[in-house]
C-alpha cells in the first residue's frame, strides 16, 4: 500500500544534508580519506565531512555515514578553495578503466550494466554483516528505542531483544539484497541526510494508526517522509510475560511488499501504479525463508499466488489488459479504497503483468521491461541532479522548489505518471493491447497456465 501522492516533492528527490548543495557520487578516490573537517559553500551553509579526492572542478567529500557527493570547487567558500589548493597534491583523481580511459559515465548518473549481460539470480541470501544490530538508544518510557543494521535505522516504542531485532533486520536486508541483485538494475540507496532507510514500529495498532497508519492495512511505506511504518503484529512479534518474541513462522509478505516500495522510492514518481505494485507483489510472491530468496523458483511461487488467488475467487479472466495497463494514479486509488475484492483484483492484475514482463514477454529475458526501467531510470537521474544543483532551492519541509531559470534548465522529462505512461511504448513495442493480450496468453500456456 502506498497512500501518499505518487507525485512525488522535489525534496523526496535529491537532499543532501538538509541544504541541498551536493550530489551523490562514484568513489572520486583510493587514497585514505582525510580527517572530518567543516566545509563552507559560497552562501555560508556548513556540512561536516573528510576529503575524499578531486575530479576535474570537483571536490569529492566521505561523509561519517559512508557515501561518497560531490560538489563544486567554485561554489565553495574562498577559505575552503585555498584549503584544496594547498592539501590536494596527493589526492588523486578516479583510477582510469581498463584500456585507459576515464570512466564516462556522467556525474551525478549511476552506472548500469549493460542488459545483455544482466542475470536473473537462482538464490539471493543476505550477508551476515548486514544484519548485524547496533543499540543507537533505549528509552521505552519515551516510546524511543532505536536500533541499526547495515542500511537501515529502527525506531520502535519498546524495548526489543538484540536477537529479536537481528531476525526482523534479516527480511529487511535480504529484501534489499534482492532489489540489489534483480536485473531490474535497481540499486537503491538511502536518504543522503539521514544515512539509513527509516523504519518505525508501533507496539499497538492504535498507535500506529494515530502515526498516519491506513487503519485497513499491516503496514505501509510513506513516501512523503520516506518511512516504513508497522505494528508489532505484522512484524509476527508477541509479548510473552513482559518479553517481545519473534514468531518464526509469521508470513512477512506485508514487510517485503513495502520494503521494496521504499527502496524504489526514487522511481515511484515516474512510474504507473501498476508498475509500482507489481514490482512490490513478485518480490512478495519469491520463495522467502529466514534471509534468502529462491529466486530461481519464480514460477513455482507465481503458480501458488495464483492458486491464492483463486481460492478467493479472482482469475486471469478478470483482468482487462487494456484497462490495467492505462490506468492512472486516481482511478486506480478510487478503486483500491473500496478495499477487499476490489482492492485484491488491482494487485493480482499487476502481479501477472509483471511477471509476464519479467519471464514471458519476448526473449523471456524480461528485456523489454529492462529497458523500461532504464528509461525510467534515466529521468529519476536527471531531476536527481537537478535537485542537488545548489542554484535550485528546495523546501525541505513543503517540497516546494525554485530556480533563476537564466541559470538552471528543468529536465525535460515529467516528474510523474504520465512519464512512465508515455513510456509503455517500450513495453508494448509497437502492439495493440489487443496483441500483447494475445502474447501474454501464449505466454502463460508455455508454463502449463490457462488463461
Amino acid at each position: 500500500m502506498l497512500p501518499t501522492s505518487l507525485t512525488r516533492p522535489a525534496a523526496a528527490l535529491a537532499f543532501c544534508l538538509g541544504v541541498g548543495w551536493c550530489s551523490l557520487a562514484p568513489e572520486a578516490s583510493a587514497a585514505a580519506p582525510a580527517e572530518m573537517r567543516t566545509w563552507t559553500d559560497a552562501q555560508g551553509r556548513t556540512m561536516q565531512a573528510s576529503l575524499a579526492g578531486i575530479e576535474g572542478d570537483q571536490v569529492h567529500f566521505l561523509m561519517s555515514g559512508g557515501q561518497t557527493i560531490k560538489f563544486p570547487i567554485s561554489k565553495l567558500s574562498p577559505a575552503d578553495q585555498d584549503f584544496l589548493k594547498k592539501n590536494t597534491a596527493s589526492t588523486p583523481a578516479p583510477a582510469p578503466a581498463p584500456g585507459g580511459s576515464v570512466p564516462a559515465t556522467p556525474a551525478g548518473v549511476t552506472a548500469r550494466l549493460p542488459i545483455e549481460k544482466r542475470v536473473w539470480p537462482k538464490e539471493v541470501e543476505v550477508p551476515a554483516r548486514s544484519i548485524e544490530i547496533a543499540v543507537v538508544s533505549e528509552k521505552p518510557e519515551e516510546k524511543n528505542c532505536v536500533y541499526q543494521s547495515e542500511a537501515f535505522s529502527f525506531h520502535s516504542e519498546e524495548k526489543l531483544a538484540g536477537s529479536v531485532m537481528k531476525e526482523i533486520a534479516r527480511t529487511f536486508e535480504a529484501t534489499r539484497t534482492l532489489l540489489q541483485t534483480l536485473p531490474w538494475a535497481i540499486d537503491p540507496k538511502p536518504p543522503v541526510d539521514v544515512g539509513r532507510f527509516q523504519a518505525k514500529f508501533f507496539a499497538s495498532r492504535q498507535s500506529y494508526i494515530a502515526d498516519g497508519g491506513p487503519e485497513n492495512s499491516g503496514g505501509v511505506y510513506m513516501s512523503r517522509d520516506r518511512t516504513f511504518r508497522i505494528p508489532f503484529q505484522s512484524l509476527g512479534l508477541k509479548l510473552l510475560g513482559k518479553t517481545w518474541a519473534k514468531d518464526d513462522g509469521y508470513s512477512n509478505d506485508t514487510i517485503i511488499h513495502e520494503i521494496t516500495h521504499q527502496l524504489m522510492h526514487d522511481y515511484l514518481a515516474f512510474l504507473p501504479t501498476w508498475v509500482i505494485e507489481g514490482t512490490a507483489e513478485y518480490t512478495e510472491m519469491l520463495p522467502y525463508k529466514a534471509g534468502r530468496f529462491r529466486a530461481a523458483a519464480h514460477e513455482s511461487g507465481f503458480k501458488e499466488y495464483l492458486q491464492h488467488a483463486e481460492e478467493r475467487g479472482v482469475g486471469l479472466a478478470d483482468i482487462n489488459v487494456a484497462g490495467h495497463l492505462m490506468m492512472k494514479g486516481d482511478e486506480w486509488r478510487a478503486q483500491a479504497d473500496s478495499g477487499g475484492l476490489a482492492q485484491f483484483r488491482l494487485y493480482y492484475a499487476s502481479c501477472v503483468m509483471v511477471y509476464y514482463f519479467c519471464h514471458l514477454d519476448g526473449d523471456g529475458k524480461g528485456t523489454r521491461f529492462l529497458k523500461y526501467l532504464d528509461k525510467i531510470a534515466e529521468a529519476r537521474e536527471a531531476w536527481n541532479a537537478f535537485f542537488a544543483n545548489p542554484l535550485v532551492k528546495v523546501d525541505k519541509e513543503t517540497g516546494r522548489y525554485s530556480w533563476n531559470s537564466n541559470q538552471v534548465t528543468p529536465p525535460a522529462f515529467k516528474q510523474n505518471e504520465d512519464f512512465g505512461f508515455e513510456q509503455l511504448q517500450i513495453l508494448m513495442d509497437g502492439r495493440t493491447p489487443a496483441q500483447l493480450e494475445a502474447d501474454m496468453k501464449a505466454g502463460f500456456k508455455k508454463i502449463g497456465i490457462k488463461w
